[in-house]
């Protein structure tokens, strides 16, 4: 390729230049070759590819669909894109001008560069998200993401704060033994939020004990994890004691079992705050009767003469995140043998407890209410605790 090097270039002329193995040069441009001039006056008219050093003064015109591009930047006819960095990127510059302006990964926000510093610039983007089921009629002015199953919520545009409830499985009921703890229980009114999918899981209720000699288990952990953010988790409700062992901890702890001195299993275990359980009830001996599991809003009784002699389950919470007020979380019933009834699984979806012989109830699915326990008998069983839910809630005006 040949290269035209002068002082002082102008193309103006009336009159073409034509350069052996480069082409003609007039004022209609060069059509191949290479020019390396101290300056170059007159219009440049046709494609530019390769770096241009220097200022240029006055009008740079593209064509139609014609474009200036620098790294991941560029200027067209319709839009301007300044690319992205993130925070240790937008560090790394050094001698940064006032009015610099750059779309932050790290933060999920645009950022310009002031007297004081960088500074987030205030969008006036319209939140949208997308999953679950969604509704926009219970709760007036929001919208409501509600979470049944294992799912994802994903926001397309915009940033905002959001209300969340993450509710875990219940634990399950023992044979012979202690109720279900109440799921986990946590929720939010002010959640930021950015762009980008969000993975939802909503936990499965545990299994009851089929026999005195099995063991129950506890509830499967709800949670929200995504960009900026690890997880938010609540973790699953204990198992019942099954007849001779202590409840087991979870979100909510479940209830000891009933033919020895048991205790009830531990509350808001791995510990959170605020809290998202409490503990279970206690077994009794003498008279023989299980402790209930523990609920969101209470602790699980424990088992005693009184009747029915085996503990209710504690009391679930309330949530008005989707414009009425629901009870959720409640501790399965404990079980008994020498009560006169059953206990009653607490209110938020916990289930009831057998006396002498009877099958424990399950928990309500998508409250995690903890399983009801089996009473009395070596093959009476405990029931299921109930599944969770995760609900997402905000304004429309957002």
């Amino acid at each position: 390729m040949s290269k035209i090097v002068a002082d002082n270039v102008d193309p103006r002329g009336s009159s073409g230049v034509t350069i052996a193995g480069v082409g003609t040069f007039s004022s209609s441009g060069v059509t191949v070759g290479v020019i390396t001039a101290t300056s170059f006056s007159g219009g440049v008219t046709g494609n530019v590819t390769g770096k241009v050093t220097g200022n240029v003064t006055g009008n740079v015109t593209t064509g139609a669909g014609g474009s200036i591009t620098v790294g991941d930047s560029f200027i067209t006819s319709t839009s301007i894109g300044i690319g992205t960095t993130d925070t240790a990127g937008r560090n790394a510059g050094v001698g940064t001008a006032a009015g610099t302006l750059i779309y932050n990964t790290t933060t999920f926000a645009f950022e310009g560069f002031g007297p004081s510093g960088w500074v987030t610039v205030k969008t006036t983007e319209t939140f949208s998200a997308t999953g679950g089921t969604e509704d926009t009629t219970s709760r007036t002015g929001y919208k409501i993401h509600t979470f049944t199953s294992p799912g994802s919520f994903t926001v397309t545009s915009g940033s905002a704060e959001v209300e969340y409830l993450i509710i875990a499985g219940g634990g399950g009921g023992g044979s012979g033994g202690g109720g279900g703890g109440g799921g986990g229980y946590r929720t939010s009114p002010n959640f930021p939020i950015s762009t980008g999918t969000y993975t939802i899981q909503v936990g499965g209720g545990g299994a009851g004990g089929p026999t005195h000699s099995d063991d129950t288990t506890p509830g499967t952990p709800s949670f929200i994890s995504g960009p900026g953010i690890s997880s938010i988790t609540s973790a699953g409700g204990g198992g019942g004691g099954k007849w001779t062992t202590n409840g087991l901890p979870g979100g909510s702890g479940g209830g000891g079992g009933f033919d020895a001195a048991t205790t009830g299993g531990t509350g808001n275990t791995p510990p959170v705050s605020p809290p998202q359980g409490n503990d279970g009830g206690d077994g009794s001996p003498s008279p023989r009767n299980a402790g209930g599991g523990g609920g969101a809003g209470g602790v699980g009784a424990p088992g005693g003469p009184a009747t029915p002699g085996s503990g209710p389950g504690g009391d679930g919470a309330g949530s008005a995140i989707t414009g009425t007020s629901v009870t959720r979380a409640g501790g399965g019933g404990g079980g008994g043998i020498d009560g006169t009834g059953g206990s009653t699984g607490g209110p938020g979806g916990g289930g009831a407890g057998g006396a002498n012989g009877v099958a424990g109830t399950a928990g309500t699915a998508n409250t995690g209410g903890g399983g009801g326990a089996g009473g009395g008998g070596n093959t009476t069983p405990g029931a299921a605790g109930g599944s969770g839910i995760v609900i997402i809630a905000y304004p429309t005006s957002t």
